[in-house]
């Protein structure tokens, strides 16, 4: 769901307890009011500028749905002050929404346009689901905990995204019945490799994005091709794990 460890140490943690009220602060305006819509949506192309264009993220689509997808909805109230920095944000259930350039990174790595139907393993905040509704036709996803997924379906509905659909469960099978896919992303990291029935559920020159790992991990991309996959390492990330049925398939 969002590149971190899966464990704050102490120094970490006095950290995170200082950025706490930092945000407190950044997220209120004069006598204590919230921030603007159009301050934060100034934050917003900013963060795009300085954070995403300026390393190297092209895709046009990619980068107007940053600009148009409000961050700081997705995102707990205290955090609100720290929605467009560069880094992941707790949203509860020791889970976090992911670093901005990584969404709009894993986003370009599949290629997005209009027609595509997508599918995301890890709903977490939405936030994802939310920048690749605004690049395909259709996005599923699909949430273990149930709190996050209710949460986010609620969000994404009412923000108006039309195009997704919020399934809660475990991600390893997929959503076989709504298969096949033009692209799938995964927001936490199997430990070992792609759980198979999800790239089964891949079209012919799909893409499929994923963290694989656990500790160091590799961000791989699979593409389907005629005679099996293609599979080539993009980089380095810190994801947390996949859950449920990955964790026991090893």
């Amino acid at each position: 769901m969002c590149v971190r460890p899966s464990r704050w140490p102490p120094a970490v943690a006095v950290l995170v307890v200082l950025s706490v009220v930092a945000s407190v602060v950044c997220s209120l305006g004069a006598f204590g009011q919230p921030v603007s819509e159009d301050v934060q949506q100034a934050r917003r192309l900013e963060m795009v500028a300085s954070q995403i264009q300026d390393r190297g993220i092209t895709n046009k689509a990619v980068l107007t749905a940053l600009r148009q997808v409000p961050r700081h909805r997705f995102v707990p109230a205290v955090w609100r002050g720290l929605a467009y920095t560069d880094g992941p944000l707790p949203i509860g259930e020791g889970q976090t929404i992911s670093q901005p350039y990584i969404v709009a990174w894993m986003t370009e790595l599949i290629e997005p346009t209009k027609k595509m139907r997508v599918l995301e393993i890890g709903t977490g905040s939405g936030y994802q689901a939310a920048v690749l509704a605004e690049c395909v036709a259709e996005v599923d996803t699909i949430e273990v905990v149930p709190s996050l997924g209710n949460k986010a379906k609620g969000l994404l509905a009412e923000l108006g995204y039309r195009n997704v659909q919020v399934r809660l469960g475990d991600g390893y099978e997929g959503w076989p019945e709504r298969a096949p896919y033009d692209a799938i992303l995964l927001t936490a990291a199997p430990p070992k490799d792609v759980p198979r029935p999800l790239l089964g559920q891949l079209k012919l020159g799909g893409h499929l994005v994923a963290p694989v790992g656990r500790g160091d991990q590799k961000l791989v991309r699979f593409t389907r091709t005629a005679t099996g996959f293609e599979r080539r390492v993009v980089g380095a990330v810190r994801f947390v794990p996949m859950t449920g049925k990955a964790q026991k398939a090893g």
